[in-house]
């Protein structure tokens, strides 16, 4: 579908929500109201652009009209320089235009909750889980997010066998959800004598964190509530009290833990907030799966098996499978410079969804 096509349809639209929120009637069914003032404001702008867009079309094919046809060099010269001004505004337009168009995430304003498991490769596989927290903690500060643990189990010989936090901050979850999958690591650990590589692997799955609009319904009739004690950080407190919390729902099978906090009120309060979150996303999945399915791209479906990248220490390379993008800075990006990262993989999944809506 040409871009003049897709936006004579916003502008239908667009007509369309005027016509019916200028009927009085429709305010005797405020949620409805509701529902097209939110869609007109969104679109209002789309449509600003494309009627300017019209504008500068009009006024391009003037100019060029009077560059074809008319005598008077000096103001054939006139049409030249302002045919020049009009075609860059086009353009800047145009982009402007295709990327208000790209479906947005609703998601992507919310926090976000983060766990990373430590997969095949033993100790090795944890010391790597250990090290994307270390690259996710660094580059939540250069965001200026805030980090808060919420469970731990270590591993003896370092790292970690799983650990689960959450992120708040500004746009958290709409560039931490590409981090969602299979890592892959190859390096010589340091137990190895040989120095042969061995490949191990981390699991990430990033879950949008559920607000108080997003309506959970959960029966504490179905949750099973167990306390223990914490096995991580916090001091003599938590190594002598049943502060931890593990719930259970039972319906679904979903089991989450939060051992962070100093009380049990606490810890049950974000063990709540975990499971609301956990809940959320299986039910987000499902149409996540939908969507993937009429995609040929991986970039934002959220397959937590898939290998999404592979970190390679002898190398230095770094190696995003999703979009074939490697990098020869390894050291950098394992310090949390992942800004350039995140950027090239959200242009190409931005890429991708363009073209879905213009087919």
């Amino acid at each position: 579908m040409k871009l003049e096509e897709k936006l004579q349809q916003v502008k239908e639209r667009y007509d369309e929500l005027n016509q019916a929120m200028a009927d009085p009637a429709i305010y005797d069914r405020p949620q409805e109201y509701a529902e097209l003032t939110i869609e007109h404001t969104q679109l209002k702008t789309l449509v600003e652009d494309y009627e300017e867009w019209n504008s500068i079309n009009k006024q391009i094919s003037g100019n060029k009209e009077i560059i074809h046809n008319d005598e008077d060099p000096e103001i054939t010269e006139m049409a030249k320089e302002e045919l020049i001004e009009l075609k860059e505004r086009q353009t800047e337009l145009e982009e402007q235009i295709k990327y208000k168009l790209i479906p947005k995430d609703p998601d992507d304003s919310k926090n976000c909750i983060v766990e990373i498991r430590a997969g095949t490769g033993g100790d090795e596989a944890a010391i790597f889980a250990g090290d994307l927290f270390d690259m996710y903690r660094r580059y939540a500060d250069s965001q200026n997010w805030k980090l808060n643990l919420l469970s731990v189990a270590d591993s003896e010989k370092g790292g970690f066998k799983e650990i689960v936090f959450e992120l708040s901050g500004n746009e958290v979850y709409g560039k931490m959800k590409y981090e969602s999958g299979v890592h892959r690591v190859q390096r010589v650990p340091e137990t190895e004598s040989q120095g042969r590589v061995h490949t191990s692997a981390a699991t990430v799955a990033v879950l949008p964190e559920v607000n108080d609009d997003v309506e959970i319904k959960i029966d504490m009739k179905d949750i099973r509530v167990d306390t223990f004690r914490s096995s991580g950080a916090g001091g003599q407190h938590v190594n002598k009290t049943d502060s931890a919390i593990r719930l259970t729902h039972e319906p679904s099978g979903v089991v989450v833990e939060c051992q962070q906090e100093r009380s049990q009120h606490q810890n049950k309060e974000k063990a709540m907030v975990m499971l609301k979150t956990k809940l959320y996303d299986a039910e987000m999945e499902k149409i996540r799966s939908e969507r993937a399915a009429d995609r040929k791209s991986q970039v934002s479906t959220g397959d937590r098996s898939a290998k999404i990248r592979t970190y390679n220490y002898p190398q230095g390379r770094f190696t995003d499978h999703r979009i074939n993008l490697t990098l020869y800075n390894l050291d950098d990006i394992m310090k949390g410079n992942l800004a350039d990262v995140i950027k090239a993989i959200r242009v190409e999944d931005n890429l991708e969804k363009l073209n879905a809506v213009m087919n």
